[in-house]
C-alpha cells in the first residue's frame, strides 16, 4: 500500500469491481487508451494487473471518502516492444477525478516506490501519440520522451492511431 496526502494506492478488493467497470465502459476515458471494456474484459484486466506481484496496477483510493477513482502504479514493459526489459508506470482515473492533480500524485508516488523497491535505471510510460493530456503529465513527472523507444503497439491493429505508441523515461535520481 502507498499512501499520499490525498491517496491511498492499494490492491483490488470486491468493492471496487463496479467503479473499476463503469471506468472502463467510459468512451472518454478510453478514447486515447482502446475500445470500452464489457464487465468482463474489466476483470480480466484486473486480474492481469493484479498478476504481477510484487508490481501491479493499485487501486487510486481517494482518501477523503474512500471513493474508488481509478488506479496506477508499475509493471514489466510489455513483452515484444522496446519497453519490455523496463518497468513501466501507468494511470487511468475515471471522469469526474480528472484535472485535480490525482494522476500526477499517484504517479509520483508510484515512482518513489519504484526508486525505494527497485533498483532499475529508469522507469518509462507509453501513451498513443494522439494523448497530449498524458503526455503532459509525462512531462511534468520529469519524464522526457525518447523517439528511438517509439513503437507501433502489438494491442492494436497497424494503422489504428492507437498503434502509434510515444515512450517517455525518467532516469533514477
Amino acid at each position: 500500500m502507498i499512501e499520499t496526502e490525498r491517496l491511498v494506492l492499494r490492491p483490488f478488493e470486491e468493492r471496487d469491481r463496479a467503479p473499476l467497470q463503469a471506468m472502463w465502459a467510459d468512451p472518454r476515458v478510453m478514447v486515447d487508451l482502446g475500445p470500452v471494456k464489457s464487465a468482463a474484459d474489466s476483470d480480466a484486466t484486473i486480474a492481469r494487473h493484479s498478476s504481477y506481484d510484487p508490481l501491479g496496477f493499485f487501486v487510486v483510493e481517494q482518501r477523503e471518502d474512500g471513493a474508488t477513482i481509478g488506479f496506477c502504479g508499475l509493471k514489466p514493459g510489455a513483452p515484444g516492444t522496446p519497453i519490455e526489459s523496463m518497468l513501466e508506470v501507468g494511470w487511468m482515473l475515471a471522469v469526474p477525478w480528472w484535472g485535480g492533480g490525482y494522476a500526477r500524485e499517484a504517479a509520483e508516488a508510484s515512482i518513489a516506490w519504484g526508486w525505494a523497491t527497485r533498483d532499475d535505471a529508469a522507469i518509462v510510460a507509453i501513451t498513443a501519440r494522439r494523448n497530449a493530456k498524458s503526455r503532459g503529465l509525462m512531462e511534468r513527472l520529469g519524464m522526457r520522451h525518447v523517439p528511438v523507444m517509439d513503437f507501433p503497439h502489438p494491442s492494436f491493429a497497424p494503422g489504428d492511431p492507437l498503434s502509434d505508441t510515444v515512450t517517455y523515461r525518467i532516469e533514477r535520481p
